[in-house]
């Protein structure tokens, strides 16, 4: 079974997000959504809410699991046996930083690939942080996240 992870903080996961995981699934048998637990990361939603959130928008798809990701993301994948990590790149800023990372990650563990997914055209612009700075204001973030995380939004502002 080829099983990859998909790591972020999904906060809150987005419909750009949806489109990486679909696709994962087309190349993986198995696609872990790792939702990001760290203290330096200041969050909207609480971990428990945001791998809830991502459970309900990939109930649909029977080969995508939420697990919560605590420490090294090498570490994480070796345990749940993943063989590669998925990344998504939006634009050439992405890339530097990405690249960064996966270099560490081929460092700590040469036997786990990288990935690298770039969304559909139009999701290129979309960030969870965008989405959280329309949200606070009051906008609309239909067709930009999943129904239930637009409720979840609404509920936070």
């Amino acid at each position: 079974m080829r099983v990859a992870v998909f790591p972020g903080t999904f906060d809150p996961i987005t419909l750009g997000h949806m489109d990486l995981i679909r696709r994962s699934c087309k190349l993986f048998d198995k696609v872990i959504v790792a939702v990001g637990d760290y203290p330096f990361r200041d969050t909207l939603f609480s971990v428990k809410e945001r791998v809830t959130m991502v459970r309900a928008c990939t109930e649909h798809l029977p080969s995508v699991e939420a697990k919560t990701l605590r420490g090294l993301l090498v570490e994480f994948a070796r345990k749940h046996g993943a063989c590669a990590i998925i990344r998504g790149l939006r634009a050439v800023s992405d890339f530097e930083q990405e690249f960064q990372v996966s270099v560490m990650n081929k460092q700590l563990a040469d036997d786990i690939e990288t990935i690298f997914l770039m969304p559909a055209t139009e999701y290129c612009f979309l960030s969870s942080r965008v989405v959280r700075q329309v949200a606070s204001v009051g906008g609309s973030v239909k067709g930009l996240v999943p129904p239930v995380v637009e409720i979840a939004l609404k509920a936070k502002f």
